[in-house]
């Protein structure tokens, strides 16, 4: 079993992403993206950082690499994707899911910890949870609004698409729990399978125990179901 990192220009993320999958006993590899997809590729992570220095939108550029087209292809095979933050607005450009990230709405980067709430624990990036754990991640980003139509917001609600909200630590829905003005709080969303998953947290740094939590651990384990 292989998980490929993904590492385009810019990405700041994928060491620590392949650090903690390791610590997880999850064989992963980073892959610089002219490479393609090595053929044993059991497993696929969109790290985090600044892809491209986030030129036209965040994640645009990345999106167009050619990799990205091995990795709709996997998709559609089942192999498991995980884009994280950078790797999420990657995810989302490539319509790995649906929905965009754009601007927070204070206009500046945070960096910060977060409550997370289980919105969906049926999934393999929540199997490790109940519905309705509240988790604690990092988040460091400037574009991790995540923005949705009405209607498509309500599809993912019907199709049990929404992973995570952004919450108080009593799993409370509130404005001033939610760090950049997500739509109706969401923080994490699942693409047409439960085995494509995109969140803007970081769950690569809250999984080693000398570094602080380990609420990601659960998350990544996902690439072991």
């Amino acid at each position: 079993m292989t998980v490929a990192v993904i590492q385009f220009g810019g990405s700041n993320c994928d060491r620590d992403a392949v650090r903690a999958l390791d610590y997880l006993g999850v064989d992963a590899e980073r892959i610089w993206h002219e490479d393609g997809l090595p053929e044993d590729t059991t497993g696929i992570m969109l790290p985090g950082g600044f892809s491209y220095g986030d030129y036209l939108r965040a994640g645009a550029m990345a999106a167009r690499s050619p990799i990205m087209d091995e990795v709709r292809a996997a998709t559609d095979d089942g192999t498991p994707v995980l884009g994280v933050c950078n790797g999420a607005q990657v995810g989302s450009e490539s319509r790995l899911t649906a929905g965009a990230f754009t601007t927070n709405k204070s206009a500046r980067f945070q960096c910060e910890h977060v409550h997370l709430r289980v919105e969906n624990a049926d999934t393999p990036w929540t199997e490790a949870f109940d519905e309705g754990d509240i988790i604690e991640i990092p988040i460091a980003h400037g574009e991790g609004r995540f923005e949705i139509t009405d209607e498509r917001y309500e599809d993912l609600e019907q199709n049990d698409q929404i992973l995570f909200r952004y919450c108080d630590e009593d799993g409370n829905l509130t404005e001033e729990a939610n760090p950049n003005g997500s739509t109706h709080n969401v923080a994490g969303i699942l693409g047409k399978t439960d085995s494509v998953a995109v969140l803007m947290p970081h769950p690569e740094r809250s999984t080693l125990p000398d570094i602080g939590g380990t609420d990601g651990q659960g998350i990544l384990a996902g690439f072991q179901s």
